[in-house]
């Protein structure tokens, strides 16, 4: 059982020359803006404001990085998708991830973040094909597994895989914050990319 004993904000950076010093491996947190990012991170690291819970998808805007133990960095990159921000905005937003994860020498993976009970959006996909383009591991997390009924689990998971193209080379976690279901296999399939 991995335990966290340290997890704290490291800062918030919008350019590269912001970010932290190359010395730990890290993880990119990815998903849609009401997607629980924030949850899964309080979830994982058992610190229940660790990351910011907002009322108001599309808070995050800047890449968010996290220490866990010493031992890697989790971050944290803007939801896409429902953000009330401008064109312009929005198109900073994907050149401060395009430039993390096409140019972060320490990344070790990708966690892409979809909700369970619906069909990954374009969105998701883009996001999926565009780490498999750049050779990055994906770790798949499927929230809110706790709001579905027990013989939709296989199904949606098969759905969600279908529509993702999803490469059997990656990892599937079934989550749910509220039971606190997939915390320990979502650690081993972090721990191993780092």
């Amino acid at each position: 059982m991995y335990k966290v004993n340290k997890a704290q904000f490291v800062l918030c950076a919008a350019w590269k020359s912001q970010w932290p010093e190359n010395d730990l491996p890290e993880i990119c947190l990815a998903g849609r803006s009401n997607v629980g990012k924030s949850s899964l991170i309080n979830t994982i690291t058992n610190h229940s404001k660790l990351a910011k819970v907002s009322g108001t998808p599309g808070k995050t805007r800047t890449l968010n990085f996290f220490n866990i133990n010493d031992e890697l960095r989790l971050v944290d990159v803007p939801g896409y998708g429902y953000a009330k921000v401008n064109d312009k905005i929005k198109e900073s937003f994907g050149d401060m991830i395009d430039t993390y994860l096409r140019e972060r020498d320490v990344l070790k993976g990708l966690v892409l973040i979809v909700d369970y009970r619906h069909k990954p959006t374009r969105d998701d996909i883009e996001m999926y094909e565009y780490a498999k383009y750049y050779e990055i591991p994906v770790i798949v997390v499927a929230t809110k597994e706790d709001k579905l009924k027990r013989n939709d689990l296989k199904k949606n998971e098969k759905m969600i895989k279908q529509v993702l193209d999803f490469d059997e080379n990656d990892q599937f976690v079934r989550f749910s914050s509220f039971n606190k279901t997939g915390i320990q296999e979502l650690w081993d399939a972090i721990l191993k990319l780092c």
